[in-house]
This record gives structure tokens, sequence and C-alpha cells, in this order.
């Protein structure tokens, strides 16, 4: 495995100016700038974003996720315990260890959570979906499967939430929804490459869009209608982070709360009438 800081040390002297800012900070901040995006290491070093994805082709690599994969893998060989930085396991600890780690990874992902509630971009959400006609909720990846969750607590109080998962069939939806209709779009880093191919068409005709995500400054922001931040770090190694997954699934739970108390008398009996429809399904 090639060590990236020692290949920025090795390049550091053919490296124009602008580039030795980058280098200068990832060599002195390499556990921080794995979990930042693009946008957010352009503002830590002072750059342009373009001079980050010129620094990454110059070390070799494709593009800028590839180039933080290598950054993770690195501050993972220069750690003496390398898995502690990510909340997890040592090959020293206990059970008993390990679970109290874990533990405070969770609850530090929802009290950063809590921290981050933007009170108003809340109630505009909730006016959005109580609304709207039909609200699509979709992601990708381990973001489909929280997506999926925040459908089925909606379902239980409303039937004109629905979730799709395979990507062809989001992008022909997306692109016949319309003004009074929401996307509430799943997403921890905000920078998925799909991420265009669906939100655009469903933006260009009106409908609005939700995010959830961990990044204000991502692509899917960008076209965001409204942002809803969680906490939670997740770096290039931690994809399906359980942490990040239950920051996002607070963020989900406070807007089905938020989207309820439009209609508390309707909620409530449209969660009863679902109970009921399930019980035979019961022992």
């Amino acid at each position: 495995m090639i060590d990236l800081l020692c290949q920025i040390n090795t390049a550091y002297r053919h490296l124009t100016p602008s580039s030795r800012k980058i280098a200068d900070y990832l060599l002195k901040h390499c556990n921080e700038a794995q979990y930042l995006s693009i946008s957010g290491l352009a503002s830590a070093c002072g750059v342009a974003e373009a001079t980050i994805f010129r620094f990454c082709k110059t070390l070799g690599f494709g593009g800028y996720n590839e180039f933080k994969l290598a950054l993770a893998k690195s501050c993972m060989l220069n750690q003496e315990h390398p898995y502690a930085a990510y909340g997890e396991i040592t090959d020293g600890d206990s059970i008993s260890a390990m679970c109290h780690r874990l533990y405070e990874a969770n609850i530090q992902a929802l009290r950063q959570t809590l921290s981050l509630v933007d009170e108003g971009a809340l109630s505009l959400a909730g006016d959005y979906l109580s609304t709207a006609n039909k609200v699509l909720c979709i992601g990708f990846g381990g973001s489909m499967a929280t997506a999926q969750d925040a459908w089925s607590r909606f379902l239980t109080v409303s039937p004109k939430f629905f979730s799709i998962e395979d990507n062809h069939m989001q992008i022909m939806a997306a692109s016949l929804l319309e003004e009074n209709d929401v996307i509430l779009f799943v997403s921890y880093s905000g920078s998925t490459c799909d991420a265009e191919d669906v939100l655009r068409p469903a933006k260009e005709r009106g409908a609005k869009i939700i995010l959830i995500t961990h990044y204000s400054d991502s692509f899917a922001a960008s076209l965001a209608d409204v942002i809803l931040l969680c906490g939670g770090h997740e770096g290039p190694l931690q994809a399906g982070s359980i942490a990040a997954k239950m920051a996002m699934l607070f963020v989900v739970d406070m807007l089905v709360n938020e989207f309820c108390r439009r209609d508390l008398k309707q909620a409530m009996q449209n969660k009863d009438i679902t109970a009921k429809a399930l019980a035979c399904r019961h022992l």
C-alpha cells in the first residue's frame, strides 16, 4: 500500500506554491482532512476547488474521492492503533471497551445533529411536505436504505410518500414531478455521481428538494430548497457508518414529527388505521 503522506513529502519540492499550501495542511491535519468535502478542504487551505483537483491529478488520482480514500488509508497506516480514530475497535480492546467506544461515537453523532438543527429549515421542510401532492424518498447506496426507513415512517401517517430503489426508475419518476411535489433526498456526502441525473430534472419542473446531508457545500446542496444537516463523522473507510446512519435517522424522526404537527389529529387517525391493518400480521 502506497503511503500518500510519504508520496506528498517526496513530491513537495516539485509542487507549485498553491499546491504546497494543500500539502502543508494535509501533512499537519491528515485526520481532519479525510472527512472534508472538496469545498471544505479548499476553504481550509485557502485555495480554489480547481487547485485541489489539480493537486489530486498531480499525485496520479482520477478525482478527489479517489484521493480522499488514499488519504484515509495513509492516516490509518500512520497510527499506532489505526481503527481508534474511527471510534471503532483496536486489537487491544475488550468487548466492554469496544461497546463503550461505539456507544460514545453514536451519542456524539446525535449530539452533533441536535446542535446543527435549523428550526427555520425544519419548519419550511414541514410546510413543503404537508402541502405536497406526492413525496419521493430516495438516496443511493446506504443512504437509500435510510431513505426507505424514512418512507416507512411517513407511510404510517400519509399515503403520498413513496420510494424507488432502481436508479433508472428514480430518474423517470423525478422527471415527471411537478411544482407541488417534493423529493426527500438522503445523502451523507451530497456528492454522488447520480445525484444530478435525479435532482436536476425535478428541479427544472419546479419540484421542491429537501436534502438530509452532512455537507452544506455539496453538489446536492446547491440544488436543494431545504438543507437539514446531520452530525457524525464518516470517512472514506467507514462507508455504512452506523453513527452517521443514526444521525440521519434522527433528522428523519424530527422531520416526521414536524410533518405530523401540521395535522396531528389526521396523523393519529392514520396511525391507528395502519396499526389495525397490520394487527393481523402479528402473533
